[in-house]
């Protein structure tokens, strides 16, 4: 290949169709020689760098080539991309959708691309056979910890050292999390970029983040102070009981407290109740009035251990009964308006995150009725949720342009092809490294790129914001410490791209 060309040249990928861009075939060329993690910001090509490993490996090997994802959005996704680009025919998709006689036949061709927890039940029946692939590709590596199925299927194929890819926008800001993704699905090597690397900044544009705080009413403030008073009478009982440190203990040391509760379960009605009252708070704080009471509702509809009595509660009372009638007089959380003025002239696609399903009915309905062309894109689970085939259609009608706004959950964080955007809101800021990488690179690549966030001051919203600008510094440190150690050689990507 030579450098004046601006297509890769293989004889695996159809001619003029993936443009050659030199840290990706890097990327793969080391992937290929071992297992490594591939760490690499959203909207750069993880997808192309995917398919040039497994041009280059069915050139040399008759095995097939596994490339799993998380959700079938992003499995049919990839295979999409899979058979526009690469001169195969036999390239296939398993999900959970598909019956067993289909898989059984699917499962023979060349490239297969499925979700995790379909893949591990049919090696556990049988159905495939741990050596059946040369090649296995994770995507969205960040979450193979605990118990998730890309551990159980790394487990059942590594013996018989296929190589294996992983690939991620970032990995945790935690050494032991990091570790603990590598060692589970077998990593010998760790390969980073970023948008400081030499060989990629010439495919990104500038983002300009800017913050927005806003402060509760009156009326919100006086619920939020009963819920508060609500929690910290259950977090006194917790630390007493030497359950937690403080009874201003976070929503994840709640958490990790669940491990405490099972051998002292004196202290499990507490616990399960302040989780709940912390989820509450987190509700108001962040998304406001209406999703705050839907999650009282849908919890007082329930039979579990400690909820009759919190409704019993006096303060609890109080701020349910003052919530609904903050709700009958119109009460919106400030950040409403805010993302009114915020979209108001603003040209080209617009995509709002929220982590709660409430939000994005609210922030939706309020759009529409205002005369946007909004979307909204939720996971599958519940009696709301989108199915696989209404999910891909909500995101192709984004991309068309059908609509100019997108309002999307979590599900519309990770790799979905969702397409350039010249805004990106967050409504609310959630404590983690990895999620604000996925966020934030959805817009930025062909043309400067603009984010704007939303906070409540001096609420949970505010803390996750910094804790997670804290975690991406930590997670890039700790990026280019690992790759530190397994960049001292450059391979050559002419020797590799003239498969």
């Amino acid at each position: 290949m030579k450098d004046e060309n601006i297509w890769i040249e293989h004889k695996l990928i159809k001619v003029g169709s993936v443009e050659k861009r030199d840290y990706q075939i890097l990327l793969a060329k080391t992937a290929v020689e071992t297992n490594t993690l591939i760490v690499l910001p959203t909207g750069l090509g993880k997808t192309t760098i995917a398919l040039l490993i497994i041009a280059d490996i069915l050139t040399k090997t008759k095995d097939r080539c596994l490339f799993l994802a998380p959700t079938r959005v992003l499995v049919q996704q990839h295979y999409t991309y899979l058979q526009n680009f690469l001169d195969i025919l036999d390239i296939s998709m398993i999900t959970g959708e598909s019956v067993q006689r289909e898989r059984t036949r699917i499962w023979d061709n060349s490239i297969i691309c499925a979700t995790p927890q379909i893949t591990l039940n049919d090696l556990k029946r049988g159905i495939i056979k741990p050596n059946d692939f040369s090649l296995v590709i994770f995507d969205e590596a960040h979450r193979a910890i605990g118990d998730y199925a890309y551990c159980g299927i790394a487990n059942l194929i590594k013996e018989y050292n296929p190589r294996i890819v992983g690939m991620t926008a970032t990995i945790p800001s935690e050494k032991e999390k990091a570790n603990e993704i590598v060692n589970n699905i077998g990593i010998k090597k760790i390969s980073v970029k970023d948008e400081t690397s030499d060989d990629v900044r010439p495919y990104i544009k500038e983002t300009n983040v800017e913050w927005i705080q806003v402060e509760l009413p009156a009326v919100m403030k006086q619920i939020r102070s009963h819920i508060v008073t609500t929690l910290e009478s259950r977090t006194r009982e917790l630390v007493q009981k030497g359950a937690i440190r403080s009874i201003k203990a976070t929503r994840s040391e709640l958490i990790r407290a669940m491990g405490f509760v099972r051998v002292n379960r004196g202290a499990a009605k507490a616990l399960y109740t302040a989780i709940r009252i912390s989820h509450a708070l987190n509700s108001l704080d962040t998304q406001g009035i209406t999703s705050f009471l839907r999650f009282l509702q849908r919890l007082e509809a329930k039979s579990g251990i400690g909820i009759k009595e919190l409704f019993l509660d006096p303060n609890f009372k109080t701020a349910y009964e003052l919530a609904k009638n903050a709700e009958s007089t119109g009460v919106e959380h400030p950040k409403i308006e805010k993302l009114k003025d915020t979209l108001s002239g603003v040209e080209g696609k617009i995509l709002i995150f929220t982590s709660y399903r409430d939000s994005v009915e609210v922030i939706y309905n309020k759009l529409r009725s205002i005369g946007y062309s909004v979307g909204y894109l939720i996971g599958k689970a519940g009696e709301r949720g989108l199915k696989q085939g209404e999910q891909i259609d909500t995101v192709n009608k984004f991309r068309d342009g059908r609509y100019s706004i997108l309002v999307a959950t979590q599900v519309g964080e990770e790799g979905l092809d969702i397409s350039e955007c010249n805004l990106v809101v967050f409504y609310d800021n959630v404590p983690s490294s990895i999620r604000f990488v996925q966020r934030k690179g959805r817009t930025g690549r062909k043309a400067a790129g603009r984010v704007v966030v939303l906070m409540t001051k001096d609420t949970l919203d505010e803390a996750y914001y910094w804790i997670s600008k804290r975690k991406m510094r930590e997670s890039k440190n700790m990026a280019r410490k690992m790759n530190g150690m397994i960049e001292k050689e450059k391979p050559s990507l002419d020797k590799f791209m003239n498969g």
